[in-house]
């Protein structure tokens, strides 16, 4: 049917695959990388200025009265160049030295140019018809990570959103061994993904034990397990949000062995530590786990979403096992075609593992080492400059790349209001948690191109901020 005279349809728009697909992104990533960049200059930091209410002004002054649904569209390039340059100018940038606060890592390019092909091409592993190679990129990766932590013919692992959901399939996978009577014990250091996990999952209330010196105490562990009935699931942390430190494996696992409890263990920021040969024997034991929690967006600088869930023998997650006949019909199953929905709790599912295989095969296990030694190295830096000035109290030397630290002579409300200034004036992202009973501003250091003069600068920045 034509269009009447003056009502002309709008042009198709072009897609980002097919044989013609680069050509038409090709311009429009030229509009994003510029946008990008001038964003970033209208920045002048880690964080936009004026907090949230200004913020949220020049995101709408900047849309306008158009906003994100014009009645007639503003075109490709103008769209792209008038969004990405506010959400670059509006960003709090984790590759900034002085973005600092969360284990919210700066990508590297090689990845996100790899996600960029991912989303171009847009396969969904939910069926092999839907996505041929990348199942078998994912595979072929998945087995790869599993075999860097367990020592096994079969392990194997799942590519997760991160460790919420992997979190969340450990525990599924623990109920389903041993039913909805399975009690969780975890220590008060746990992400709050596990207790949440038992929730979600009709499981009894977690059980939470005391965590007085940041890890879990394998003698108030022993008590527990002596005194809790039915089966257990034990979840232990290799790497802790408030502060990176590791559980006692070995001694967990033991107590885990003789009560006949599970072990997951929530490695989502200390696991890749597995890769480097300095620091792989902080997490001694992690193989005896029943799963393993992994992130690579934290230490393996991917951009999110990069999780694992890794388990010893593949046969351990044959409870996901799952059948919808448009997707893995039997027939079609029996006759060859990967069976993908045992592979997720999900149904559509973007190819993550393309950018991490990437990065894998770009920068190999010694150049993935690197940049982890690298990364801890400068957070012992950064504790050793604490440490030695007057106006600072370190908390403890870092177990991974997170540094706690207060100013001398600050109560907390005064550190708290410190960290919040800094947040309104967009000059340093810290992030903050309570140990021994204060609050301490915390330095999560994930950025391997952060320099000594960027450490030198944050103490600087701190040191007039406090004499305010």
């Amino acid at each position: 049917m034509t269009a009447p005279p003056g009502n002309r349809a709008p042009a198709t728009p072009p897609l980002a695959g097919g044989p013609t697909g680069a050509t038409a992104l090709r311009p429009l990533l030229d509009t994003v990388l510029d946008a990008l960049t001038t964003g970033a200059e209208a920045r002048h930091g880690p964080l936009p200025a004026g907090g949230p209410t200004a913020v949220t002004a020049r995101v709408h002054a900047a849309l306008g009265d158009a906003g994100v649904l014009p009645a007639h569209g503003t075109g490709a390039h103008e769209a792209l160049r008038t969004l990405v340059h506010t959400l670059a100018a509006g960003a709090a940038d984790p590759a900034d030295p002085l973005c600092a606060a969360h284990l919210h890592c700066p990508p590297l390019a090689v990845a996100a140019a790899a996600d960029l092909a991912a989303s171009a091409l847009n396969p969904s592993l939910d069926s092999w018809d839907q996505a041929p190679a990348a199942s078998a990129v994912e595979a072929l990766l998945t087995r790869t990570l599993a075999a860097e932590f367990y020592a096994t013919p079969h392990a194997d692992a799942l590519v997760t959103t991160g460790g919420t959901e992997a979190n969340q399939l450990a525990v599924l996978l623990a109920r389903e061994r041993h039913g909805p009577a399975l009690t969780v014990l975890h220590g008060a250091n746990a992400h709050h993904s596990i207790p949440r996990a038992a929730w979600l999952l009709g499981l009894p209330p977690a059980t939470e034990l005391p965590t007085p010196t940041g890890v879990l105490d394998p003698a108030r562990l022993a008590e527990a397990l002596a005194t809790t009935p039915g089966p257990t699931l034990v979840t232990a942390t290799a790497g802790t949000t408030d502060a990176g430190l590791i559980d006692p494996i070995h001694r967990i696992a033991d107590l885990c062995d003789r009560y006949g409890a599970d072990l997951h263990i929530d490695a989502a920021y200390g696991g890749l530590l597995a890769l480097s040969p300095r620091h792989r024997d902080k997490l001694a034991g992690l193989d005896r786990a029943h799963s393993l929690t992994v992130d690579l967006h934290k230490l393996g600088w991917q951009p999110v979403a990069a999780g694992l869930l890794a388990v010893p023998d593949t046969s351990l997650l044959a409870p996901l096992a799952h059948q919808a006949d448009y997707l893995n019909a039997t027939d079609d199953t029996e006759a060859g075609l990967p069976d993908l929905l045992g592979r997720s709790l999900r149904t559509t599912r973007r190819p993550d593992a393309l950018k991490i295989a990437t990065t894998l095969r770009a920068l190999g296990r010694d150049g993935l080492a690197a940049l982890i030694d690298r990364t801890i190295d400068t957070a012992h830096h950064l504790a050793r400059l604490l440490d030695a000035h007057p106006g600072f109290e370190l908390h403890t030397p870092p177990t991974i790349t997170t540094v706690l630290f207060r100013p001398t002579h600050a109560d907390d409300d005064h550190l708290a209001t410190l960290r919040r200034t800094l947040l309104h004036q967009g000059r340093a992202v810290l992030g903050r948690t309570h140990a021994d009973g204060r609050l301490w501003l915390k330095a999560t250091l994930l950025n391997p191109h952060t320099t000594a003069g960027d450490l030198d600068q944050l103490i600087s920045l701190l040191e007039g901020s406090t004499h305010r």
